[in-house]
Formats: structure tokens, sequence, C-alpha cells
């Protein structure tokens, strides 16, 4: 594929010429090797290089760097994890505020690095508002996870009830409740992130293959069809491309997510709309819909995917009339006033779920293999995590970030909880989906009977238990 712009609005916005790197052509040695030149890899070859400047990092690219998610993304840059309150519940009170002052700090140590190395992405740290816009029910739920993250020791500083008016000052949805405000997030433009991060790693001696598939790797070594790379440590970070790695595929679960965007919106469009500050939203259903504003004032608005038989990868991400049809609607559902304007882009990507959602980052000392995943859709923040996390790990450093539930210090692979096999997964999958969508559409139905609604609820809940 050398059509790059075509991926997504992001790619499409950018100024700078997508000239792939050079691929691999030689047999190389290193200290790091990196599959996948996303925000995981490239993240842990910054903090690997800035905190031990001697070490031979090469980082290893299919594509061109931004090609997979981290070029396709929404662009929200969040202070927490993926499932973070359970394995944050499981703490002492003193453990869990620092872990929690950790997550909550992603978002300005990211600021922190744009800044000292020169990356403009179009950062604005606005917080984050999770509305309840279409339907009675989604108050209640918002409110009583407030009520679990005071349990777990969060503040009203952290997280705090916007009642319909105070939200109105800061966005105007159509029959919004009220929402659940956090200020640890930021909005980026996901495509200069990656593509910057790729420039500066390579600023401070990193080399960069691109066009270089990984055809196979072991401990110790990677190959491609040009080259290969003898290697003191591995790091496959591929996330949502671990379905194409067996050692990966049983526990990571690809999954699609499917983006939309506005032509730019006039002044008088977004002032009845709101987000000044590049405040991120979503709409507080099971099926997550999200978005932001963008530097050029378009919104962005993404909604649902899918999981396919088998684990394939979507390859083709030019979405059908149906699949933008579904998101245009759920986004005039929250903002009417948008009925008149253009939808530009159409886009998607594949990301990695793993198992009871539970992201992890492991180091196996014995194979010198380091991985960082299942950020289930939260990957721009948890991936500087991860690659902080990896780089104290490899570099043998007890820190906080090694000392948190997420981390298996001496843990293989394979000791990752796996996903069940075909047709199960499947099966599985499109069951639970199916009793979200059935939700989602009788609580919408706002004179729906109770007990259908009760009903609809229930079954939801149960189902979205067993992925737990």
């Amino acid at each position: 594929m050398s059509d790059w712009r075509s991926i997504s609005l992001w790619l499409d916005q950018l100024e700078e010429p997508l000239t792939p790197r050079a691929p691999l052509t030689a047999e190389v040695d290193a200290d790091v090797a990196i599959i996948g030149a996303g925000y995981t890899g490239l993240w842990t070859a910054y903090y690997l290089k800035t905190q031990a400047p001697q070490l031979r990092i090469v980082v290893v690219e299919a594509e061109i760097a931004g090609f997979g998610a981290s070029g396709r993304n929404g662009g929200w840059l969040m202070g927490n994890l993926l499932n973070d309150e359970r394995m944050l519940h499981r703490l002492p009170a003193g453990q869990r505020a620092a872990s929690s002052a950790l997550l909550h700090d992603i978002p300005d140590e990211v600021g922190r690095v744009l800044e000292r190395q020169g990356i403009a992405c179009d950062y604005r740290k606005g917080g984050v508002l999770y509305c309840a816009a279409r339907y009675p029910e989604q108050r209640l739920r918002l409110q009583a996870q407030l009520v679990a993250l005071r349990e777990l020791g969060q503040s009203e500083a952290d997280y705090r009830w916007l009642e319909a008016d105070e939200l109105a000052r800061q966005l105007r949805v159509q029959d919004a409740e009220g929402a659940l405000f956090s200020p640890h997030c930021a909005t980026i433009q996901p495509a200069r992130l990656v593509r910057g991060l790729a420039a500066c790693v390579e600023r401070l001696g990193v080399t960069l293959y691109e066009q270089s598939r990984v055809l196979d790797w072991q401990p110790g070594q990677l190959r491609t069809a040009g080259g290969s790379v003898r290697c003191d440590w591995l790091v496959p970070a591929v996330e949502g491309y671990a379905a194409r790695m067996p050692a990966l595929s049983p526990h990571q679960l690809p999954v699609q997510s499917l983006l939309i965007a506005t032509e730019p919106l006039t002044p008088g469009i977004w002032n009845e709309i709101g987000l000044a500050r590049g405040q991120a939203f979503s709409e507080a259903s099971r099926q997550v819909t999200y978005g932001q504003r963008t530097s050029d004032d378009r919104l962005v608005f993404g909604a649902r995917g899918g999981y396919r038989f088998g684990g394939r990868l979507r390859e083709n991400f030019q979405l059908n009339s149906d699949e933008v049809a579904l998101r245009r609607r759920l986004m005039l559902d929250l903002f009417p006033i948008l009925k008149a304007a253009e939808i530009t882009h159409t886009w998607g990507g594949n990301l990695g779920m793993a198992r009871r959602f539970q992201p992890h980052m492991l180091c196996d000392r014995q194979q010198r293999i380091a991985l960082s995943g299942g950020y289930g859709g939260e990957g721009v923040g948890a991936s500087n995590l991860g690659g902080r996390t990896l780089a104290d790990l490899i570099l043998g450093r007890d820190t906080l970030l090694t000392r948190q539930p997420w981390v298996l210090p001496q843990a293989a692979i394979d000791q990752l909880p796996r996903w069940e096999p075909e047709p199960l997964r499947w099966l599985g999958y499109n069951a639970i989906i199916n009793s979200f969508v059935h939700e989602d559409r009788v609580l919408a139905q706002r004179h729906s009977a109770t007990w259908r609604r009760r009903l609809a609820m229930g079954m939801a809940g149960f189902m979205e238990g067993l992925m737990r």
C-alpha cells in the first residue's frame, strides 16, 4: 500500500511527505530490537535511549510509522488504563493513591516530552466529558461509577458530576441530563504525535527500518524478507496486529473501531456545540461513542466496530454506506445542528483486546522479551505508560512504574490469559455485542415499558460480566 494519506484524516492532514524510510536489507546487531513503529514501540525506544544512550536500538516496521492504530485512533490521551478500577481496588489505600497519581500524570508526562522535544501535535488538555445524553439510565450508570470512584479514593478534583446546566457551559448535547467530568485527559492529532516520535528517536540515535514486515521472530532474533536482526532484548510492540503472530494471537483479540469526520464547521456552529478548550467527549452507552473537536474545527466521531471470525484483521477500512450511516445517525442524535454537515473522511483501525480486559506489561528475563499491550482502545496514553515501564524493566530498575498490578515482571507470554478457541470467540463476541445493541435500542425509546428496559439492561450487564 502506498496511498498513505487515505488511511485517516490524521495522515491526510500531515504537511510532510510520507516517504518510507529504507527497509532492512542486511544482518544487523542490536541491544534492543522493537517490532512496530507505533506508539508503544517508539515510546519504548525513546525512554530506553534517553536513559541509556549507549544502547543500540533498532525499530522494524511493516509499513510506515503511524500505519496502524497510532495513525488512526480518536486522539484521546487519557490519564487512566483500561480496567484500572478493578486492578487498583486490590491495592492498599497508600499504594492505590500512588498508582492513581501515576495514571493521572500520563497526559502531563506526554506534554512534558512534547515540549522538550519540540513535537507539535495539537496537544490540548481540556479534560473529558462522559455524557448522559440519550436515555435516563445513563445518568444512573455514571453516578454509580462516580460512587465507585470515590470508594477508590478519587476526589472531586479527579472526577465530578456536572448537572445539565453546568455541562452546557462546556458542551451542548441534545437532551443531556448531565455528565461525569475528569481533567485527566488531553486531545491530540495522532499522526503528528507518532510521526514526531519517529523523527525524535532517530535524532537520538535509534535506527528505524520501514516497509520491513517481520516474517518470524524468536528470542534473540527477528527476520524480514530483506534481512535480520540479532538482539539481546526483543520487544514485539504490535497490539492489534498480534493476530499475525502465533505466539501472541491467543492472548490478543483484534477488534475494529470506525470513525467519521465532518468538514470544518463554522464558528457559529461551534458556539452552539462548545468544546472550546479541546475537551474529549463520549456518550455513556455500553457501546462507546466518542469524539473531539480538531484544531481545524472538524468534529471527529467514533463509534463501535466489530470482530472477524478467526481473529482476522480488517485490511480495507473504506467504510460502506451502512457503516457511515450508523455513525452519522448517532452523531446527529447528540448534535442535530450537524444535519447539513458534510462527512469528508471515514476510516478505522484494528486494536488489541486482552482477555478479561486486562492490559499487561510483561518482562521475561529468561527469554529476554518485553511486551506491553491489551490497551482495548485506550492506547494513546497507555502506550506511553507501557513504554516507560518496559524501559525500566529492560534496564532492571525497581521503580514505581514496575511495581504496578498490571506489570508482570517475571512472566512469559504463554502465561497471559487466553481467549477461547473458535467458534466460541466469535459466538461469544457477537452475543455480547447484540445484547448491547438491544439494550441501546430499548433504552433509546424513552416510552418503552419498564420491564423491557430492566430486562435489556440485565441481559447486557450479564453479558458484559462474561467478558471480564
